[in-house]
């Protein structure tokens, strides 16, 4: 089912316990490179609901159209927060926890780092293991830009807002020398699959590697060497969720683990699980389902 353009796609479901609406859109081709999703979307479940997000080479804003979803700090159920309106959450080396009490609805965007740096137009370091209130990180003239989502009358129009205001900020604010540099580096680390070393790729471009991690804090919010240990975990989970079965020596032979021993090591490091916990709660509705617009994924 589609909304008022062809491009953006109404889903429904209901599950264990959970109703849930998505709407989905591919971004306009210029901001292909910048906008991996976007999502609209609201859940209903019978009861409180928690779910542990894993890192990944991205940045999520959230636009929170109802009651403010609780955050919890990296590695940790002892401190949380709540932002009214939604938040952004840079690149974390950790798991994080989200809840809701039964209900939850908002806007989406999943960003690439460079992607994030040039709508925000400021150093990704900041964000890094942070969630911030949307508020104070977009201009003042968008500060109310929640509201005006919530009013409009359709999911389309909602992301024809969000396109527009992408759109904007590329042009106030382009890539100097350096984010050129970063963009190239990230990519052909995402290509490898984090694979390939960071000093290579310092040394093919003539950086000294000191420069290249000041290079990468600004523009993605951590240095290379963990940027491509984040990429490789983020493939890890890419094969379990699809329900690959192999076994875990196979799995860190495949995706460029020195053994099984190091995999296990960046899965505690990254999920803070033991790698068989990992596999058996990725499940429908298990705790680490990210967010409600992973749900027609998985059912």
């Amino acid at each position: 089912m589609t909304d008022a353009d062809s491009r953006t796609i109404l889903s429904k479901g209901e599950g264990g316990g959970v109703r849930w609406e998505m709407a989905t859109r591919q971004p306009r081709p210029r901001l292909a490179p910048f906008i991996r999703s976007m999502s609209g979307y609201a859940e209903a479940a019978s009861w409180p609901v928690r779910r542990r997000e894993f890192p990944a080479p991205l940045v999520v804003v959230i636009f929170d159209f109802g009651p403010p979803l609780r955050v919890f700090d990296v590695g940790s159920l002892a401190t949380s927060e709540r932002f009214d309106g939604g938040f952004v959450a840079g690149l974390t080396d950790g798991f994080t926890m989200t809840e809701h009490q039964s209900s939850q609805a908002g806007l989406q965007l999943i960003l690439t780092p460079v992607g994030a740096r040039r709508l925000l137009g400021m150093p990704l370091s900041e964000l890094t293991n942070q969630a911030v209130s949307v508020r104070d990180l977009l201009p003042r003239t968008h500060r109310s830009f929640t509201e005006r989502l919530v009013e409009l009358p359709s999911w389309a129009a909602r992301f024809d807002l969000v396109e527009d205001l992408f759109e904007a900020r590329l042009a106030r604010h382009e890539l100097d020398l350096g984010g050129e540099v970063v963009a190239w580096a990230a990519r052909h680390i995402e290509a490898s699959g984090g694979a390939i070393a960071a000093r290579s790729l310092a040394d093919e471009l003539g950086y000294s590697h000191k420069h290249m991690i000041r290079l990468f804090r600004q523009h993605i919010g951590v240095a290379p060497k963990l940027y491509a240990r984040i990429v490789r975990f983020d493939r890890l989970m890419t094969r379990l969720r699809s329900g690959d079965q192999s076994r875990w020596s196979e799995l860190a032979l495949d995706l460029g683990y020195f053994d099984q021993s190091h995999l296990s090591r960046d899965v505690r490091r990254f999920s803070g699980l033991t790698p068989t916990r990992l596999r058996a709660i990725d499940e429908p509705f298990g705790e680490n389902v990210n967010f409600v617009q992973e749900l027609s994924g998985v059912l």
